[in-house]
């Protein structure tokens, strides 16, 4: 067991540095614009999360040559490796095109979201910039799945690094202005994320061209045009990902819609509670990445036994490295807690919140490595339809019943935010119980399969 955790975590940790450099584009967006103003703030925050549904949906579509790339890898398989990313790019044009008319004329979403009139003109600019920038995504998004798939996480991670290291700069430059360019805003933090990630796509397919461990993947020996059986297997496994990656984003922002309407104070608590989560999450959803790549090669090379124990391990430390961190947050979350808030009714609303968030924690881990794992073995449709029962149906509706207490029957302390996310722990708990059974079987039926 502890020879495969060291296999993990030597594939686990350069996507945990490259996840955390990933969210610290927007805690620096965030602390930027709101110096710049508090309108362009509010803007942010709304073309923000517009942005981050239609850019999961699409990239969780392209993850699928993650799992297809790793069996083939394998397998050594390596030619098929390079039709396989040939067929990707194809499909990530395709995708463009829909994401591409979704951000660059949002006012159908923004009806939707019920904008104020206020924020219309800048969130439409901030959002009209960024479609822009959507193709290098999600082209990128492909480089960083086939360097997973590969082994090769640090390839991502170095370039994810240095465009941390940019987005700073061009931020005070964009947002601010100087040097002949005007302020922009919000929208200015837009334009240096789109220059970004057209460097980051660029960057990372001169490396698949030039570096030798993709040699004898021979991507750009030659012109294809796209083969629809390639096409129709990624999109067989990218769309039930896409979906699976949207529920669990919409089942949170429909919990911040909901929590919105018990006033800012409850609101501001269930940020710090949602921010300290989503760090959190990003450590079992790098075990669950690494997990995923060592199994779906352990199938390709016909050693289903191996990847069986390699999933169960990757579980087993994923939950053991959660249980970790949800005690020391439980025990430091008073000074976790003032650490991003001086004012004491906040502080009041939020500490709850976070000591759910340090048993739910446990159970996210759960789902997310069992759910990269059933990924590897090219299984996304159950796990899809798991999710949303669990999230929609018993997290988002029971959160709302508990929440506003519909009929009468919720106890005082599962009112409000607390019923939100006390109903949230529940339906990933079933999603992560879910999810663990549907592994066994679906492991167990690769081994008792495989010829004697």
């Amino acid at each position: 067991m502890f020879g495969d955790i060291r296999r993990i975590v030597g594939l686990a940790w350069p996507v945990l540095v490259g996840q955390l450099a990933i969210i610290a584009f927007g805690v620096i967006d965030t602390a930027m614009v709101g110096r710049y103003s508090a309108t362009d703030l509010a803007a942010l925050g709304l073309g923000s999360s517009i942005y981050v549904s239609i850019y999961i949906g699409l990239t969780g579509i392209l993850s699928a040559l993650q799992p297809i790339t790793g069996q083939l890898y394998g397998a050594r398989r390596y030619a098929e490796i390079g039709e396989e990313v040939r067929q990707a790019l194809w499909l990530a044009l395709l995708l463009t095109v829909p994401g591409f008319l979704l951000l660059h004329f949002p006012e159908p979403l923004l009806r939707v979201a019920h904008a104020p009139a206020a924020l219309h003109e800048r969130t439409v600019d901030y959002l009209r910039i960024l479609s822009y920038g959507l193709p290098a995504s999600l082209v990128f998004r492909i480089y960083n799945a086939l360097t997973n798939a590969a082994g090769k996480p640090r390839l991502a991670m170095i370039l994810q690094i240095g465009a941390l290291l940019l987005k700073f700069p061009l931020n005070v430059w964009f947002i601010f202005g100087g040097f002949g360019v005007p302020a922009l805003g919000g929208p200015g933090c837009g334009l240096a994320s789109t220059l970004i990630n057209w460097a980051l796509a660029l960057i990372g397919y001169t490396l698949l061209a030039k570096l030798d461990v993709f040699a004898p993947l021979a991507i750009f020996s030659r012109f294809c045009w796209p083969v629809w059986e390639r096409q129709k297997a990624i999109l067989k496994l990218g769309v039930p990902m896409g979906l699976s990656y949207l529920i669990e984003v919409t089942s949170y922002t429909c919990m911040a819609l909901f929590i919105a309407q018990f006033g800012t104070t409850t609101l501001a608590g269930h940020q710090i509670a949602g921010n300290i989560g989503a760090v959190l999450y990003m450590t079992p959803l790098s075990i669950g990445v690494a997990a995923s790549t060592l199994v779906a090669r352990a199938l390709g090379a016909g050693r289903p036994e191996e990847a069986r124990l390699l999933g169960r391990h990757s579980v087993i430390f994923a939950c053991g490295v959660a249980a970790t961190y949800g005690l020391l947050v439980f025990t430091l979350r008073p000074l976790i807690v003032g650490g991003y808030t001086p004012n004491p009714a906040v502080a009041a609303a939020a500490m709850p919140l976070v000591a759910i968030v340090a048993c739910y924690h446990v159970f996210d881990a759960l789902q997310v490595t069992s759910a990269f794992v059933l990924r590897a073995y090219k299984v996304a449709i159950v796990p899809t339809v798991i999710y949303a029962v669990a999230l929609w149906g018993v997290g988002l509706s029971g959160g709302y019943v508990l929440g506003f207490d519909v009929g009468g029957i919720a106890p005082a302390w599962l009112t409000g935010a607390r019923g939100f996310w006390f109903a949230n722990t529940v339906s990933l708990m079933l999603a992560g119980a879910g999810l663990v059974f549907y592994l066994r079987h679906v492991s167990r039926a690769h081994v008792s399969t495989q010829p004697a």
